[in-house]
């Protein structure tokens, strides 16, 4: 049976409207224990901020607490379908050079993998695995 992307998502992701600011975006990350959030305009997927992408495309460029996430989201979005196999994610993963990819059911998102999720089940000793696999040190 071929493995799918639905087997190894995280499913139902952090969203965030693109018009929320930095801090709520910052907020969501620390509620959730997540380092990447969806970006949708009204239900529909349109892009996905990470927390790096708050510090080093918005905060260090001296955009503030207050600056919208659709000012420093990822622009050339790449989305899969739940139903994509799990070497066909990692493919496209690899293609656009890319570590997380949310997964849609239309422009809706129902979940999102990483490339510590594919690691986990493409590969469960490797080291990448390991730290995917960890508890968080908070």
């Amino acid at each position: 049976m071929v493995q799918t992307v639905a087997d190894v998502m995280t499913p139902a992701p952090t969203t965030i409207g693109m018009s929320e600011t930095f801090q709520a975006a910052a907020r969501a990350m620390a509620a959730h224990d997540v380092g990447a959030l969806v970006v949708r305009a009204g239900p529909t997927v349109i892009g996905i901020v990470t927390d790096r992408d708050l510090v080093v495309r918005g905060l260090a460029e001296g955009l503030g607490l207050e600056a919208m996430v659709g000012e420093v989201a990822s622009e050339d979005l790449v989305t899969i379908g739940p139903e994509v196999p799990v070497e066909a994610a990692a493919e496209v993963m690899r293609n656009a050079a890319v570590r997380r990819v949310p997964v849609v059911d239309g422009d809706v998102a129902v979940g999102i993998v990483s490339i510590g999720d594919l690691a986990v089940e493409r590969d469960p000793t490797s080291a990448l695995a390991d730290i995917s696999g960890a508890e968080p040190n908070d």
